[in-house]
């Protein structure tokens, strides 16, 4: 929504759309730390099983060495891992630029666009209850 059209926009209306945008982009933050749970309770799990052999090692000795071993030859908990890790830290990053510099102003009219196509859209949509609630 450019400023014109917000501008045009009654004080209470205004209001209402600012505070329904504020819903969106707070579900938005809870949905990206739940899939990063999700991941942590799924492949986080899995692929700490995956090395349990080497974390036993390298809780007795513990060397730069053993970590890159036990990376090297379980490839398929490292990768499950470092996606874990990856999620985790980008959701962490995109939360913390949010709360120190504001929203981007691109970021800012996707939320306004998708507030607008689900008053349009109404009760069906399936977001409708989460940020049109009265």
């Amino acid at each position: 929504m450019s400023a014109n059209e917000r501008s045009r926009m009654p004080q209470g209306l205004e209001s209402e759309f600012r505070q329904q945008v504020d819903r969106l982009h707070r579900f938005t933050v809870l949905m990206r730390w739940s899939v990063v749970l999700f991941l942590w309770l799924t492949v986080g799990t899995l692929s700490l099983w995956g090395f349990r052999y080497e974390i036993s090692l390298m809780r007795e000795h513990f060397t730069w060495a053993a970590l890159r071993y036990g990376i090297l030859f379980n490839r398929l908990p490292a990768i499950g891992l470092a996606l874990c890790i990856g999620m985790t830290l980008s959701v962490l990053y995109w939360q913390t630029r949010n709360i120190f510099w504001g929203r981007s102003r691109r970021w800012q009219q996707r939320l306004e666009k998708q507030v607008l196509r689900i008053r349009q859209q109404g009760q069906r949509h399936p977001l409708w209850h989460w940020v049109c609630r009265q």
